[in-house]
């Protein structure tokens, strides 16, 4: 240990690393990182690591060894990732030894496991949609699915729409960074911009905000598109209405041979438990791929999307390379 180090604890140190984060990073990121850490506090916790600067390799490599006991690859490489920012902070403010940080060794991933694989087909969110059209026309589920699956923005994107946001005569959903008032947008105000929507679907805007929109404003004043009988809708309360439309039973049979009566994730936060029902982020996935299998210039896809070309293929593309094929012969029979 070297004499020239303060003594910190690891509490202490993850507390200064957020507060220097948090001008950079989103509400989302942010928590993300302290997720993470929190995981390295506790290992530190359990061994009577108090004082960072007694942290060795070897401390490291054991815990390294203990969270891949406990996660898949991808997250232990996520987390490490963060652990080794967090690393250069503290050697930064002399809470440890300068080069820690390289000490940590990071699980060699293929970059087709880092991209997850779970999304809504088009033909299951067409079904969907279909169904809810014709038994909740207007509803703020058939609403909050629709303009998930048509626009592929994110559920915080969503949630931080306003009802002063819909523009009829211009056919659009304007995106606005409010940080001030919650609703930020994950890339700040590099993400704002306005996402055209169809004629139909600004039929169904329009009629849901005329007789199916719970005429309330939020705790700063604004009128939330997406909204309950007390403000704006949260983001778990739509993450449980997303899981919950996109499971079969809802529509159909179940396909894993369950109980829809006695199901367990058929019950009130558990609806994630159901193999087939899908995130947010899964819907996000399909809209983006669909968009992609259309013929939509990825160009077009990654500005509506708001993600770079880089992550669009890593993280969202799911066609085949046979289906990128087609799709470039198409393109080369029109010129």
């Amino acid at each position: 240990m070297s004499d020239e180090l303060e003594p910190t604890t690891p509490a202490e140190a993850v507390e200064w690393y957020l507060a220097e984060r948090d001008p950079e990073l989103s509400e989302k990121s942010l928590q993300n990182q302290e997720y993470r850490l929190s995981q390295f506090c506790t290992f530190c916790d359990e061994r009577d690591i108090d004082n960072l600067n007694a942290l060795t390799g070897r401390n490291l490599h054991r815990f390294r060894v203990w969270r891949s006991k406990q996660v898949k690859p991808v997250t232990l490489r996520g987390e490490l990732q963060t652990l080794r920012v967090f690393l250069g902070f503290c050697a930064a403010i002399e809470a440890v030894e300068p080069g820690m940080r390289e000490r940590v060794h990071l699980p060699e991933v293929e970059p087709e496991d880092e991209a997850r694989d779970e999304h809504l087909a088009q033909a299951r969110a067409e079904t969907i949609l279909e169904h809810i059209e014709r038994f909740g026309y207007a509803g703020r589920d058939h609403i909050i699915l629709a303009i998930l699956w048509h626009t592929g923005v994110r559920l915080g994107s969503l949630r931080a729409l306003d009802v002063g946001d819909f523009d009829p005569d211009a056919q659009c959903l304007d995106l606005r960074h409010r940080p001030k008032s919650e609703t930020p947008l994950k890339n700040k105000a590099a993400a704002e911009r306005s996402i055209a929507v169809g004629p139909h679907y600004c039929d169904v805007l329009q009629d849901y905000l005329e007789h199916n929109r719970e005429q309330v404003t939020d705790d700063h004043g604004r009128r939330p598109l997406i909204s309950s009988s007390r403000g704006r809708l949260s983001e778990g309360a739509i993450r449980e209405t997303i899981y919950r439309v996109t499971q079969p039973c809802e529509i159909g049979e179940c396909p894993h041979d369950r109980d829809p009566e006695t199901c367990e994730a058929r019950q009130h936060g558990k609806r994630a438990g159901c193999p087939s029902s899908r995130s947010p982020h899964g819907i996000r996935r399909g809209s983006i791929t669909d968009h992609l299998r259309n013929g939509t210039p990825q160009e077009v896809v990654s500005d509506r999307s708001n993600v770079s070309k880089g992550v669009l293929e890593q993280h969202y593309d799911e066609r085949t390379e046979r289906e990128k094929m087609e799709i470039r012969r198409d393109f080369l029979r029109e010129e």
